[in-house]
């Protein structure tokens, strides 16, 4: 008879988005190793972004709680969101962003994380629970989990998609704020069973910076493994492979000052070698704020450049497969040198060639160039423009490029981290890790 694993996490199917991902697979491939899993996470609505085709990839074996109302910040902007589309005004949200920086903490999900601590103390209460995770971002479920692990205690494990943002991606406002984050930062570290952390640039500065945890382990997002692509699955997925030269990015586009960068590279090529427009096309898919829709438009590139928006999971994937250029960012700056996209591995399953704009010494770009693909600088328009007409001249030249799918990305396939996060959820539950408390 299979354990039970309680799971708080906000983003789960029908939401979308890239914090999806990696929850649903530990639910779709957990219970092969021996771990039944339920969920206790966000209303269908409770976020910008959904995905409905994601509700069929969650098993039926998957006990589902839903905890309504989202976060604070969302309501806020509740008639403003993109909602299904994934189109949305950023001017608006930044200014309440900072008001909820300020004023909720550890972030704008503190009142639904409450509420979800609540339904899953119900849920334990009711029994047949061996294990506990909580996957952040919000960071806020972490404070649920601790208050829970103690409560009841049952083993928990902690695991950071990023880490702490109130800390490392956003600046505290207050000197107040900051020593708050890092204490609540430290109860998460210093009483979970086991950290987990999807870079290991995150697990490496824990571990240098003398944090104290029980147990720590990067586990990389990964990929969800794909038969072949079918091009039915993908009627967004213009032009045809072939017709034009097409460099394709897919993700959230907020906080990504590297598309306007892709913007000006474009501009740039243009104006010296107007010819190529005709035969260049780049999808921006995902969910997006109109301020890069805007600049394109601005720029003269509303013929060349489309904002698809939102897309279902496997019209992502079959647009990088199509792809005659993958681009791949992040947003600048020091607290995202930890960050490793999740779609980095996808792109690499895809097997086409990468082109990406990060930092040299960033975890991300080295995966980049373990793989064959290239690193640019981020913000250089002129770089990444000469790269982008040296690769659109081989294209015309020879044809569509293909990089090899690196061998060892087997190691990424979620089946085989979901094993392994299975054989860690054996090792705290084959005895009793609450003796010594």
């Amino acid at each position: 008879m299979n354990k039970r694993l309680l799971v708080l996490a906000y983003f789960f199917p029908p939401l979308a988005g890239g914090g999806v991902h990696r929850v649903l697979s530990f639910t779709r491939y957990l219970p092969a190793h021996g771990w039944d899993c339920t969920v206790v996470c966000a209303g269908e609505d409770d976020y910008w972004v959904r995905d409905d085709s994601l509700s069929l990839r969650v098993s039926a074996g998957t006990e589902v709680i839903r905890v309504r109302g989202g976060s604070a910040l969302s309501a806020l902007l509740k008639t403003g969101r993109g909602g299904a589309t994934g189109r949305r005004s950023g001017g608006a949200f930044a200014p309440l962003r900072s008001l909820a920086d300020f004023f909720l903490l550890p972030d704008s999900y503190a009142g639904w994380s409450a509420r979800a601590r609540d339904a899953a103390a119900a849920r334990l209460a009711a029994g047949g629970v061996d294990a506990l995770l909580t996957t952040s971002p919000p960071d806020s479920v972490h404070l649920a989990g601790a208050a829970l692990a103690e409560r009841f205690h049952v083993p928990w494990v902690a695991d950071f998609r990023d880490p702490w943002i109130g800390l490392h991606f956003r600046t505290p406002p207050t000197a107040w704020h900051r020593a708050r984050h890092r204490a609540m930062e430290r109860t998460v570290l210093e009483r979970a069973d086991l950290v987990l952390t999807a870079s290991r640039t995150h697990a490496d500065r824990i571990v240098a910076e003398g944090r104290a945890t029980r147990a720590l382990e990067h586990l990389p997002n990964g990929f969800e493994p794909h038969s072949a692509p079918d091009a039915a699955a993908a009627p967004n997925a213009a032009p045809a492979a072939g017709a034009m030269f097409h460099v394709v990015f897919t993700g959230t586009l907020s906080l990504m000052p590297d598309a306007f960068t892709l913007l000006e590279a474009l501009r740039e090529w243009f104006a010296r070698a107007p010819e190529a427009r005709e035969r260049v096309r780049v999808t921006l898919a995902g969910p997006y704020d109109t301020s890069y829709e805007s600049r394109a438009a601005a720029l003269g590139l509303a013929g060349v450049v489309r904002f698809p928006g939102a897309l279902a999971h496997a019209e992502s994937r079959a647009l990088q497969r199509g792809a005659d250029v993958l681009l791949l960012w992040k947003p600048p700056g020091e607290g995202y040198a930890t960050m490793v996209p999740g779609k980095l591995y996808e792109y690499l399953d895809a097997a086409r060639p990468v082109v990406a704009l990060l930092p040299s010494g960033d975890e991300a770009a080295g995966l980049v160039r373990r793989a064959g693909g290239l690193v640019t600088p981020q913000g250089d328009a002129s770089a990444l423009a000469r790269e982008l007409e040296t690769r659109y001249m081989a294209w015309k030249a020879d044809g569509r490029a293909t990089d090899a799918r690196p061998d060892w990305l087997d190691e990424h396939a979620r089946p085989v981290l979901a094993a392994r996060l299975a054989a860690r959820l054996d090792g705290l539950t084959g005895g009793n890790p609450w003796s010594s408390r």
